[in-house]
């Protein structure tokens, strides 16, 4: 009942950052997403929406899938195609999903550690020696003192043990993920054979090479075996004595040492494994995110010539999210979106960004329908003072802009989809125009797709033959703003900063003023 009560809804949990991207931090490459982008894009709290995953294997691969849009179609259709067959049966599914949720021990995130690290003896060769015998020491001093008592027995089986207790708190912290992850490679063996068995995978020549190989290691971590099937069949009053015992007896350390020599040699085979689990989990999750949202679509891609053309695109972290349409023209013709505060315009530039994520990564949009060319996405969102590297905003800022430049130029074989956010707010406003507008001239010219939100209206006119502009805007009922949050060509008719500051109580002085002062400034720019 558990599994398909929440089908199709976010999962309410707290989720272990530091674990989940274990697997993310270990990878690289032309295609990864950059950390700025990542966190403009929210992603942490995209994923904790995103995530229907049953196991932790599956959500450290989603995570890593979802920092890495591909610009392969082939591999896009290919998920796809797997989404669809794995889902296709429920009854089935469900029974897969159990079998996944066998791995929901934060101890199984650790598995990934064991093909991503070399795991270095921690011992010296004489501690070592020592682990390895003390067990032995520890019985012949018990025999000892049954057969004969003495003192001397005693107090040598007494020092054992008071070493043993020492190393093994020692030593915990070098080597308890480690040896956490052990019973998990062995409950993640079974889980695979179980998924393989349930013929959903076609003939899985390759995985099941894996698994073969893998039996070796079943085989060497044969006490880990038996702790596993000790710890889920007994009380609590005989786990915590097996505890003990493992204390006493330096199992732990033991089991580390004895054990490295065989994980280095089926590295590979862990590694394929894992990624078979989670690949799995992942399809399972991508259509109980489909079926879970109000509208979606699969993306449909375009030659790097194409347009981008979005119906009712929405931002699925916005309850009631207001969806909006934009069909653009060529890439070498950017967009200006203007709008009053708080109408919009940062969420729907930030929703294009995401929307472009999903398409690229697990073949789904938010959104009725979803046409373009396979993008890089480059953002310029969050931007905030460094104290730090004592950055200013607008170094900051200037900084990110910069990374954009020189990763979108005409010779690059994926164009980009530039997402900026204010430009250059932060420093005079002369300055801010002339800057921005040279800049936004130049990525467009590169014939990059170019989204930018600002207040700044003279940017319109200085940008009229580069850029499309939109707007955002609202309507007042009474003192009472209204906002529509939809999206409109053309520029702001309307602003709401003073309208703000009379509803906040500011002295009527003050506001006429300001009315005044705007108005004749709009008259200047909108004529």
């Amino acid at each position: 009942m558990k599994i398909k009560g929440k089908w199709g809804k976010p999962v309410n949990a707290r989720r272990n950052f530091d674990l989940i991207r274990i697997y993310l931090d270990s990878t690289d490459g032309k295609n990864k997403l950059s950390a700025q982008t990542a966190d403009d894009l929210d992603l942490i709290s995209v994923f904790n929406y995103l995530d229907r995953t049953n196991s932790k294997p599956g959500k450290q691969y989603l995570f890593n899938l979802l920092h890495h849009p591909t610009t392969d179609i082939d591999a896009l259709h290919d998920l796809d195609n797997s989404v669809e067959d794995l889902n296709m049966d429920i009854p089935g599914r469900e029974l897969l999903e159990v079998e996944l949720s066998k791995l929901n021990s934060s101890d199984a995130y650790f598995i990934a550690d064991l093909f991503l690290k070399t795991s270095e003896p921690v011992f010296a060769p004489v501690m070592n020696f020592y682990i390895r015998v003390s067990p032995f020491l520890i019985l012949a001093a018990l025999v000892s003192l049954v057969v004969v008592p003495n003192i001397f027995s005693f107090i040598f089986l007494a020092l054992l043990f008071a070493y043993n207790i020492v190393i093994h708190f020692t030593s915990r912290k070098a080597i308890s993920a480690y040896t956490k992850s052990l019973p998990q490679v062995l409950v993640m063996y079974k889980v695979a054979v179980a998924l393989v068995k349930s013929g959903k995978f076609g003939v899985a020549t390759e995985i099941k090479q894996h698994l073969t190989n893998l039996t070796g290691l079943k085989r060497a971590l044969k006490f880990v075996n038996i702790e596993s099937s000790f710890v889920n069949s007994t009380t609590d009053i005989s786990y915590a004595a097996f505890q003990l015992f493992k204390l006493l007896f330096v199992i732990e350390p033991n089991t580390y040492t004895s054990s490295l020599k065989q994980i280095a040699k089926y590295r590979d085979d862990i590694k394929e494994v894992y990624k078979f689990i989670g690949l799995a989990d992942t399809l399972i999750a991508i259509q109980s995110i489909r079926d879970g949202m109000p509208v979606n679509s699969k993306p449909e891609f375009t030659g790097a010539d194409g347009k981008i053309e979005v119906t009712e695109l929405f931002h699925p972290l916005v309850a009631n999210c207001v969806a909006n349409s934009l069909y653009t023209t060529d890439a070498d013709r950017g967009a200006l979106i203007t709008g009053s505060n708080m109408s919009g315009k940062t969420t729907f530039i930030k929703a294009l960004a995401l929307n472009t994520l999903l398409s690229q990564t697990i073949f789904t949009s938010c959104s009725k329908t979803y046409k373009a060319p396979l993008l890089k996405i480059q953002t310029s969102i969050k931007t905030s003072d460094n104290i730090d590297e004592h950055k200013s905003y607008f170094q900051a800022q200037a900084s990110a802009i910069l990374n954009i430049i020189d990763n979108s130029s005409q010779t690059e074989e994926i164009k980009s989809l530039v997402i900026i956010d204010e430009i250059f707010r932060g420093t005079n406003t002369i300055e801010r125009i002339a800057a921005a507008k040279s800049v936004l001239s130049y990525i467009t010219a590169k014939q990059n797709f170019v989204f930018v939100s600002t207040h700044d209206l003279e940017l319109a006119e200085l940008l009229d033959e580069d850029f499309v502009v939109y707007s955002f805007s609202e309507s007042k009922d009474g003192r009472v703003l209204v906002f529509d949050y939809l999206l409109k060509q053309g520029l702001l008719k309307s602003t709401n900063g003073i309208a703000i500051l009379k509803s906040m109580g500011y002295p009527e002085p003050v506001i006429d003023e300001a009315n005044i002062i705007s108005e004749r400034m709009m008259n200047k720019y909108l004529v």
